[in-house]
């Protein structure tokens, strides 16, 4: 029995409607992003109809809906515009099968024991030369992270909307601009989706925001995941922690390590073998394979691993991988054949066709971009610094203290432009890009209503 018709059964049967929560509760087998397309279909073929919005949505079952033989949703299917090799249709014809006929694995230590920095090579020469062509920008020998900043407000959207797509999320990519660029929440949304949305915004400021040196810490990866994770766990002591518990994969056979002290060792050879890869191109896919699979945290890895794959492409002023126009059929099937065949072929073909998507957007852009003040640039964490004194310091003039920050760093000759620029961030200062400065929402009510006094 597919997916669709079990729901539409489970709604017949329940003339009051379900909600979305409700009904995977019911069939723990479905997951929920496969429940929510399921649910799509039905409500566009008319079989059912949906009332209500964010938690308190139902759905119910349309009174004269009698089809019985529904298709899988055609959503649920590997895109035929990824091209893919001969290797990767044999991981397709294998992760297809139901999952009762496919053969339940754990995690293989080995995968990662076998893989050694600069001689074993998931990316080919010939690939990793058609990726770096693909990417370069006029930023190649500029300081570690320029380009990065450059695109940030561009990427913010971007990445944002896409990985949080690939969780099932609804926002549109306008809605997730509004999101981000005004702090306006979409109508009918689940909080939960709002909340995945300015979590991704976070993290990647927070990325952004990194210092040069050592590409991958655990300090960096657990705050990353921390921030991803934010409010999103069943355990909030979960957030930016390895995890100590067992952790299960929907749709999928493959169980990972479930022992704390051998995730913690696996975690740490991973990321001694990540930072001793050359290329960025194949650090960025290391990670890419290697952290879902390991599924060091409770939850939220493979959010973590998308966004971690970013820093060694930013770093050497790449254009970043965003996942724009991924498919989370795609995006699953092919972390699915890691999980369950330590396979990377698909995910490899993935990663090469949404890389080339993602170039292709932010090269066009770059030639629009205007070019990025030097003096802003120069004294980008004075201006932070002094923007969330002036914020968490609502009795202060705040003219004045903009003054004294000012002249307590910068020479003479620049310290008006400085003041300048600082003020002039200040009154662009909203909701939405108030973690760029580490400012509380409420610090930021507080210091407005300190104003109109």
């Amino acid at each position: 029995m597919t997916i669709t018709l079990t729901l539409l059964n489970r709604l017949r049967a329940q003339p009051s409607g379900l909600g979305i929560t409700e009904l995977v509760d019911a069939h723990p087998e479905i997951a929920r992003r496969s429940a929510q397309r399921a649910l799509a279909h039905l409500i566009k073929q008319g079989q059912v109809v949906a009332v209500g919005a964010g938690r308190s949505r139902r759905y119910l079952s349309r009174p004269n809906s009698a089809h019985t033989d529904l298709p899988e949703p055609e959503l649920d299917r590997f895109p035929l515009y990824i091209p893919v090799s001969a290797d990767s249709r044999d991981i397709l014809d294998y992760i297809d099968r139901p999952l009762a006929a496919r053969k339940p694995v754990g995690y293989q230590r080995d995968f990662i024991e076998d893989y050694r920095p600069n001689q074993t090579r998931y990316l080919s020469a010939s690939l990793r030369r058609q990726l770096h062509n693909m990417g370069k920008t006029a930023d190649s020998n500029a300081p570690a992270g320029t380009y990065g900043r450059a695109i940030l407000n561009r990427l913010l959207v971007d990445f944002s909307w896409a990985s949080s797509q690939l969780e099932g999320n609804t926002y549109s990519r306008f809605d997730t601009r509004e999101l981000i660029e005004h702090g306006r929440v979409a109508h009918g949304k689940a909080v939960v989706e709002t909340q995945m949305i300015l979590n991704h915004k976070s993290a990647i400021e927070r990325l952004v925001d990194s210092e040069a040196g050592t590409v991958f810490t655990c300090h960096m990866l657990l705050n990353l995941h921390a921030t991803l994770a934010e409010n999103l766990l069943p355990n909030p002591a979960d957030e930016g922690r390895l995890r100590q518990h067992p952790v299960y994969i929907g749709k999928s056979d493959y169980s990972p390590l479930a022992i704390p002290q051998q995730v913690a060792e696996a975690f740490d050879l991973m990321l001694t073998k990540a930072n001793q890869i050359a290329d960025p191109f194949e650090q960025s896919f290391f990670m890419l394979v290697h952290l879902p699979y390991l599924q060091p945290f409770a939850d939220v890895n493979k959010r973590t691993s998308r966004l971690a794959a970013n820093l060694p492409l930013l770093r050497a002023n790449l254009c970043p991988l965003t996942f724009l126009d991924v498919s989370e059929p795609a995006y699953n099937r092919a972390v699915i054949a890691v999980y369950e065949m330590t396979r990377v072929e698909l995910l490899r073909d993935v990663f090469v066709w949404a890389y080339e998507r993602s170039s292709q957007e932010y090269l066009t852009l770059t030639q629009v971009l205007a070019e990025p003040d030097p003096l802003r640039l120069a004294w980008r964490d004075l201006i932070k610094q002094t923007i969330r004194t002036v914020i968490t310091q609502p009795t202060q003039d705040s003219l004045s203290c903009i003054k004294r920050c000012v002249k307590a760093q910068v020479n003479v000759t620049e310290q008006a432009a400085v003041e300048a620029l600082i003020i002039e961030e200040l009154r662009r200062l909203h909701d939405g890009i108030l973690a760029r400065y580490g400012i509380r929402p409420s610090e930021f009510m507080v210091w407005q209503a300190a104003q109109q006094r």
